[in-house]
């Protein structure tokens, strides 16, 4: 039986505000706690191999288990991201062309091991191990596109939020009104909803002078995480395919 959600309006809606809540709740332990890129990544990626480890061995979907896997990339790549970008000074270009070069031959390994990245029927483990690891690497990558455009181009947290949304609205045109691989449109609409989150959380949070609205990270990120929750309550507690199914998968 397929393991993932069924990929609707719902779907995205909970994967922005994952991605929110991924840069909100990183930011809160690595800067708010003040214990660092390097700690909060080792905190985030341990919490990330316990959820997917539990995931991968479950027989059936659980959505707050699946959910809680997206949530621990996010948090993690907010975290990685960062520790590459700041810490290690690769800088946003540099840190960006890695993770997309990692997160390509992720890709590739699983494409010659599997023979498609088709993502519409996630069953077998050697599958699934994939499927997360290009997750994790897609958040992480999403992290560093969202800074670089917030914070190196002079577009601001909110013009990078308008420049996301409107690329994942050309993404939904695409998905609706051309015959383009539906996989391909999956992965860069699951790419780009990482980096929208990152510009909305530090929109949220940020200083009046960095141009955010100063909210607390900590209350931030509880807030939406009752968001995501009363979400999950709320939209079908059954298993889907993702997009994929009956077309061409590259």
């Amino acid at each position: 039986m397929s393991k993932v959600p069924k990929v609707n309006l719902a779907f995205w809606i909970i994967k922005i505000a994952a991605t929110t809540l991924g840069e909100t709740g990183g930011d809160a332990v690595s800067m708010t706690l003040k214990l660092g890129y390097a700690v909060g990544t080792g905190i985030f990626f341990t919490f990330f191999l316990i959820t997917a480890a539990a995931q991968v061995r479950a027989k059936s979907f659980h959505p707050f288990l699946y959910w809680a896997v997206i949530v621990a990339t996010t948090t993690a790549g907010t975290t990685m991201a960062d520790y590459a970008d700041r810490s290690l000074g690769i800088g946003y270009v540099g840190g960006s062309l890695i993770l997309f070069a990692i997160l390509i031959t992720v890709l590739g390994f699983w494409r010659f091991s599997v023979g498609s990245v088709s993502v519409d029927n996630i069953t077998l483990p050697k599958v699934e191990v994939f499927y997360w690891v290009t997750i994790l690497f897609s958040n992480t990558l999403g992290t560093a596109l969202g800074d670089f455009l917030a914070d190196s181009s002079g577009l601001g947290y909110e013009g990078g939020a308008l420049v996301f949304a409107g690329a994942l609205a050309l993404i939904a045109v695409a998905y609706f009104y051309t015959k383009i691989s539906r996989t391909l449109l999956f992965w860069m609409a699951f790419i780009l909803t990482r980096p929208l989150g990152a510009t909305v959380g530090d929109l949220l949070t940020k200083p009046h002078d960095h141009g955010g609205f100063a909210l607390s990270r900590i209350s931030s990120s509880l807030v939406i995480a009752i968001f995501i929750i009363a979400c999950i309550l709320l939209t079908s507690k059954k298993a889907g395919n993702h997009p994929g199914q009956g077309k061409a998968a590259s």
